[in-house]
């Protein structure tokens, strides 16, 4: 694939569309604009867009914009680094245009008490080794203060690189890096258009773990459809288990319009999961991590359970104990959970002891007669919501 540079002027700081939960108060670096891959039949995020990297010195240019407005920031809190909307709006009123939106991004991260950089888009991994070591090291150069610099990367571009260059990003300051496992099932994979395998993801996984470099590997469950549930639950497991992966997190597939995913699922030759099934495959999966010290996340909106966390071995029982307790629940009760989690009402199921959050979804669902034959349905078109 032939990598397309930017060659315009500088346009001003920039910033991409997504960035990991975990990433929530992180300063938004964008290094390279949409996704070299962009095949997935699950994502929707970088449809219709073109990959390009941008300039190293755009990017420095970034640094330096959000540098300057930090030192705008600094001079206008007063010495317990509080500020005014006043001091806030004054400061915008005398700035050059072409400085707002990098303080916008500064006052955030300055709130947010600056410990982490997220550098964008999806795979800025793909960048030649000794741009990224600049962007790093001026990053680390300008603020000596970061505790985590992290980045998104495809297993695919992962594995092309060369061990001593993944150390080098280690060594520049680059501490943790997200990947999108998936599914460890090459059926899965491939159905998908994953652009990888077990054993690319297996190896990249080794690769990164390797250099010293924090892991953080994405499950999706309902990915393999009803099909495949299974062996998407032990393939996954089996791949992890081999990976030994600092953090495991969940993101539960969700199906909105305009994917290739839905349109499969449409015309039938996708079945998707219940979320009956889906309590199953995780907990399948769960049962199958043998071996590893991971930390297991569920730290998305779509996940069923936002409350399963843990560390691997010592709380595998009380993770899968949520699934147990659920899945033995009536189907009448398993539907108020449904929606009072969809909802946002509960986060896990000890919320259902609260008698004020647990009538009203029993009114919610009463007056939209959501009943266990059609909350599906809904769960469905709500889930939409949040992609």
């Amino acid at each position: 694939m032939k990598l397309s540079n930017d060659t315009q002027i500088y346009n001003g700081f920039e910033q991409g569309p997504i960035r990991p939960p975990s990433e929530a108060y992180s300063l938004l670096l964008r290094v390279s604009r949409n996704c070299p891959w962009n095949h997935c039949t699950f994502c929707s995020v970088y449809k219709n867009t073109k990959f390009s990297l941008r300039p190293v010195d755009h990017v420095i240019e970034d640094i330096e914009q959000v540098y300057q407005s930090l030192e705008i920031i600094h001079s206008i809190a007063d010495s317990n680094g509080s500020l005014t909307k006043e001091l806030v709006y004054g400061a915008m009123e005398k700035m050059p245009e072409n400085l707002i939106e990098a303080f916008h991004a500064a006052l955030n991260w300055y709130a947010a008490g600056m410990e982490s950089v997220f550098i964008q888009d999806a795979n800025s991994l793909i960048i030649k080794p000794a741009d990224l070591i600049s962007i790093l090291l001026h990053l680390r150069k300008r603020f000596p203060g970061i505790e985590r610099i992290t980045s998104y990367a495809r297993s695919h571009t992962i594995s092309r690189i060369k061990d001593e260059d993944l150390t080098a990003f280690k060594d520049a300051g680059l501490n943790r890096i997200h990947v999108g496992l998936e599914s460890g099932s090459d059926e899965v994979l491939k159905m998908v258009k994953k652009g990888a395998t077990q054993k690319i993801h297996i190896k990249a996984g080794l690769k990164v773990k390797k250099a010293g470099i924090e892991l953080s590997e994405y499950v999706m469950p309902g990915l393999g459809g009803q099909t495949f549930s299974e062996v998407h639950a032990r393939e996954s497991a089996f791949a992890l288990n081999r990976i030994n992966p600092d953090f495991i997190r969940l993101r539960t597939l969700a199906l909105p319009h305009g994917i290739k995913l839905y349109d499969d699922y449409k015309a039938g030759i996708f079945k998707k999961c219940t979320d009956i099934m889906m309590a199953k495959e995780i907990l399948l999966f769960l049962e199958n991590l043998n071996g590893i010290t991971s930390e297991v996340k569920s730290d998305h909106i779509l996940n069923l359970f936002q409350d399963v966390e843990g560390r691997l071995p010592n709380d595998k029982i009380k993770m899968t104990a949520i699934f147990r307790q659920f899945l033995k629940m009536a189907p009448e009760r398993q539907c108020l959970y449904q929606v009072g989690r969809r909802l946002g009402i509960f986060s896990g199921l000890k919320d259902m002891e609260n008698s004020r959050k647990l009538d009203r979804v029993v009114d919610i669902c009463r007056e939209n007669q959501i009943t266990p034959k059609n909350v599906e349905a809904m769960v469905a078109e709500i889930m939409k919501r949040f992609i």
